[in-house]
């Protein structure tokens, strides 16, 4: 898997529209105190259950590898001339 030089930024983005995502979907809400790892997996796992992202092969699960597959996501739901999907 390739990282983006702006990965870090794009999950954070992801986490912020992820978590207005599943809060619309009537799957609960993010609160401000869960962990980052617990907001990764919640957002990851309700994407995948939405088909909206490929879900990761059993032995490959690791937060690290759910981070990207939230970068990826959040890249294609972002404008082409986003300042993230540039790299400017």
């Amino acid at each position: 898997m390739s990282k983006n030089k702006h990965e870090a930024e794009l999950v954070k983005k992801a986490l912020v529209v992820g978590a207005l995502y599943v809060k619309k979907r009537g799957y609960g809400e993010i609160e401000a105190t869960d962990s980052h790892k617990l907001k990764v997996e919640y957002i990851y796992r309700a994407l995948v259950e939405d088909k909206l992202i490929q879900p990761l092969a059993k032995k490959d699960i690791s937060i690290p590898n759910m981070e990207h597959k939230l970068a990826l996501w959040i890249t294609r739901q972002l404008p082409a001339d986003h300042p993230l999907v540039t790299g400017e």
